[in-house]
């Protein structure tokens, strides 16, 4: 009994350390910290944006147009940044990104204070946040291979990041409920701004080799060319990414009609929205921490239909709730079903991809996650205008269950092109 009491307490501390063990790289650690601030702003100001905007104009629509501008400059241009960050070295592009994307946030901090601001400011700082995300993430996704000294850590830094977006996702909506109903949505645009110095200078101080830049003879659309004809011939990245489309089209908009649940179907106010926006955030934050402790990627491919299923059937009885306690218990499922898709995505993907190509691949994962979710928060703003938000999001959460479905029956052949790969990298034993 004593032998079995001391192996569960060392098995408890095994576990934490885990959970954080890529933090032991000095450069992680670094980038870990800068981005656990400034995520926080940004989630600040994710929740502001669409709150001003509704609060402007009381328009569902222009909700999905906003969402749209925001993000479809990423679908255009991520091909083409990923041909970039696999040409340019990435370190210097994340440094541009985060100055970039201080000098927008301070713009429509200034532009509220100021009395000044209109939709069409928010449509166009939207549209140039777009551009900045389109380099800053494919650059954030291929530089972790830089930071992270041993691959075996990669599976770990990476839902570690989830981790972190999901803390921010927990706390910067709560503090912008709070400072929105207070002061209204502007401090949150500064307080976002500001914090984008704490990223640029842990970045400013990382210790980086100097990264070895192949000279590319080929032109920017032939690399793009054969990135893609390596993603779509290659059936685990090619079925991975068309799943995360097909649920950042379908099901991420939730998050952009999450106004309309606060205010019109849960009659409440700011703090709502923020309260429902967070418990999102504590089920995605506690799919994180599971991901983080997680010793293999082995087995994950399981995982991803599973949990798309599960972050479908969050959405559709989430869309049929009238009761707020109800109504964020289902999102916390939401929550955690999406991180554990999106995060076991992430990590096959960067684990199976040869190196060379990976800012292209990681490009068209950000395509995917990032870029088809205009499409879907315009579709979401009109669909929702003709046949309400709840029914919107009932066709959302069904398609996501059928695509997981779809991806179940394709896991026999995705495990067989897999594991050739995990024997390569030592991560499970060949046995003949």
């Amino acid at each position: 009994m004593e032998k079995g009491s001391g192996e569960n307490h060392l098995d408890k501390s095994s576990r934490l350390s885990t959970i954080f063990r890529s933090l032991q790289y000095r450069n992680y650690r670094l980038f870990f910290a800068g981005q656990s601030i400034s995520l926080i702003g940004t989630w600040m100001q994710r929740i502001a944006m669409p709150w001003l905007v509704y609060r402007l104009t009381g328009s569902v629509f222009l909700l999905g147009v906003v969402g749209f501008a925001g993000q479809i400059p990423t679908f255009l241009l991520a091909p083409i940044a990923g041909v970039l960050t696999d040409r340019w070295n990435r370190y210097y592009i994340l440094i541009v990104t985060q100055i970039a994307a201080m000098i927008q946030a301070l713009i429509l901090a200034f532009l509220f204070f100021n009395g000044t601001i209109e939709v069409w400011h928010i449509l166009l700082l939207s549209i140039f946040l777009g551009c900045i995300n389109a380099f800053d993430a494919p650059a954030r996704q291929s530089f972790l291979v830089k930071m992270i000294e041993d691959r075996k850590d990669l599976g770990n830094a990476i839902a570690l990041n989830s981790s972190m977006v999901n803390s921010a996702r927990l706390l910067g909506p709560s503090i912008a409920g709070i400072l929105i109903s207070v002061t209204g949505e502007g401090i949150c645009f500064l307080l976002n701004g500001l914090s984008y110095i704490f990223v640029i200078v842990f970045l400013l101080m990382m210790r980086i080799s100097p990264e070895k830049i192949k000279t590319q003879n080929t032109r920017v659309l032939q690399e793009l060319k054969e990135g893609f004809t390596y993603a779509v011939g290659f059936t685990p990245i090619r079925y991975i990414i068309l799943l995360l489309a097909l649920i950042s089209f379908m099901g991420m908009p939730y998050t952009v009609l999450m106004p309309v649940f606060a205010k019109s179907i849960l009659h409440g106010g700011a703090h709502t929205f923020g309260f429902l926006m967070s418990a999102s955030g504590i089920g995605a934050l506690s799919g994180a921490f599971y991901m983080a402790s997680r010793k293999s990627v082995v087995g994950l491919v399981k995982i991803i239909p599973l949990f798309a299923a599960v972050f479908g059937f969050g959405l559709i009885v989430f869309s049929l709730s009238h009761f707020f306690f109800l109504s964020m218990v289902l999102l916390f499922v939401t929550g955690f079903g999406m991180i554990m898709q999106m995060t076991s995505s992430n990590t096959i993907l960067q684990t199976i991809v040869d190196d060379d190509k990976r800012g292209r691949v990681m490009s068209f994962y950000t395509m995917a996650f990032m870029g088809t979710a205009p499409f879907g928060n315009l579709f979401a703003g009109v669909m929702a205008s003709k046949i309400g938000a709840s029914n919107t999001l009932i066709i959302g959460g069904v398609s996501c269950v059928l695509g997981a479905v779809f991806f179940a029956r394709k896991l026999p052949e995705l495990k067989k092109r897999i594991r050739p790969i995990y024997v390569r990298l030592g991560i499970i034993p060949e046995i003949d």
